[in-house]
């Protein structure tokens, strides 16, 4: 198995170095201090007390690397429209395109029965590069229930690791999934494949869409957020129209936005990686989580202005920092 991670950060890395010890060819696509130092060290991952590494090629070319079975797209979705070009020289006729990123990918509503199918997300794909550059019919989904840091480059320091989910984006059985699954999994990891992975990834975007921003804006973990009950009741608010909106789309959530928040309690008090990435000085991944739910409303006719409000705040904290592009004149609401 040749697997190329794009972003070995740490997503990327923890699942580098898995694949690694399963056996895998692995390399990555990196480049500046990250490149030096899977180049000197590997790539290297602290759990449960314990530092593993494993030595993988890395370039900041692709061409250096060559054809994949798999591209494993770890990246923040804001650098993929970039980037998706220059993959080109490691995706062939059978290699296996996952998308393992947060928020909506660009190409969820290019399959289903909803009224939105076939609709573009401008937000995530503004000029349609994503979609040029890697092919559809060779894509599957991933939805990461990973919590982990990127403390220096190279390193991935994992929280804890519940599991990976895959699938194709039309629900069709793929092995390739059923293969990179099979490598993945153990130590306490699972890595179901599903026929539903829009599901899935439209319900972890549900928890996600409200606290990543809350806390970037807070400067708090979900253990704050979830005790302050202005805080609660907002996360609460936003939850209840993303889920109205679901409904309109057949992305049906049973469970009530309490029953979520308490899932994520359990789990303790985490910093999201929107926060980490405010406190570090990196652009904010708003578009993927936020943006492109309330594009999603408009084209659906459905009010969210809570999702707005809170997408205007977020978003003026970030430009105000650096961290997310000035709004121009032209600019539409989300």
């Amino acid at each position: 198995m040749r697997a190329a991670i794009i972003g070995p950060g740490a997503i990327g890395g923890f699942m580098a170095e898995r694949l690694a010890r399963s056996g895998a060819k692995v390399s990555a696509l990196a480049r500046g201090a990250t490149l030096a130092a899977l180049q000197t060290h590997g790539v290297r991952v602290r759990q449960g007390g314990v530092e593993r590494s494993a030595p993988i090629a890395a370039s900041d070319n692709a061409a250096d690397l060559g054809v994949q079975d798999y591209v494993i797209i770890t990246l923040k979705a804001q650098a993929l429209p970039d980037l998706a070009p220059r993959l080109a020289p490691l995706i062939g006729p059978k290699t296996t395109v996952v998308t393992a990123m947060n928020g909506l990918p660009w190409w969820f509503f290019l399959h289903g029965a909803s009224d939105l199918a076939g609709l573009r997300l401008k937000a995530v794909d503004p000029a349609g590069a994503i979609e040029a550059a890697l092919p559809l019919a060779q894509v599957i989904g991933c939805v990461i229930h990973v919590s982990a840091a990127n403390p220096e480059p190279g390193v991935s320091d994992v929280v804890g690791a519940d599991r990976l989910t895959f699938g194709a984006p039309d629900g069709r059985a793929v092995p390739a999934a059923e293969a990179l699954a099979a490598a993945l999994q153990g130590e306490g990891l699972k890595c179901p494949v599903v026929d539903d992975i829009r599901q899935h990834i439209w319900l972890k975007l549900w928890g996600n869409m409200c606290v990543h921003p809350i806390a970037a804006l807070t400067g708090a973990g979900t253990g704050r957020i979830f005790a302050d009950p202005y805080l609660f009741e907002l996360c609460v608010a936003m939850m209840a129209e993303m889920r109205d909106l679901g409904a309109k789309l057949g992305l049906p959530i049973a469970m009530t936005p309490e029953a979520r928040m308490d899932v994520a309690r359990r789990l303790g008090d985490f910093r999201p990686s929107t926060l980490q990435d405010m406190e570090a000085g990196r652009p904010l991944e708003l578009d993927a989580l936020l943006g492109v739910l309330i594009e999603v409303a408009e084209a659906a006719g459905q009010p969210v202005p809570m999702l707005k409000a809170v997408m205007g705040l977020v978003r003026q904290a970030g430009i105000s920092k650096g961290l997310y592009p000035p709004l121009t004149v032209a600019s539409k609401e989300h």
